[in-house]
């Protein structure tokens, strides 16, 4: 059998809202397996293989604290919001009822 793991590594950093700064890394590993038997006509050396790609890239995660007047604000964007798309549904309801009456009444006057 031949068995392979792709680790790859990713370096991290949190800073914490009190200012401690934690460097640590997160990782993912994919694992991979076949039968390396050159009766079969597959072609693999048997064994573990461990191939390890490090990333060029830093991720740095911030905590931080917002203000209650954010959260307000974001509240009330998400009612207005809510009360906007009501109306626009109850709109198109109104609309459409009276236009569906039209239709009836001019049919019946026929």
């Amino acid at each position: 059998m031949m068995y392979q793991y792709f680790v790859k590594i990713v370096p991290t950093v949190y800073v914490k809202t009190d200012g401690e700064v934690v460097k640590t890394n997160q990782f993912s590993v994919t694992r991979h397996e076949k039968v390396a038997n050159g009766l079969i006509g597959d072609q693999g050396l048997p064994g573990v293989f461990v191939l390890y790609e490090l990333s060029p890239m830093m991720v740095k995660f911030t905590e931080k604290h917002r203000s209650l007047t954010h959260f307000l604000t974001g509240v009330c964007a998400i009612i207005g919001g809510v009360f906007t798309v009501a109306g626009l549904i109850d709109s198109l309801i109104y609309h459409s009822a009276r236009v569906i009456q039209k239709k009836i009444e001019l049919g019946k006057a026929s």
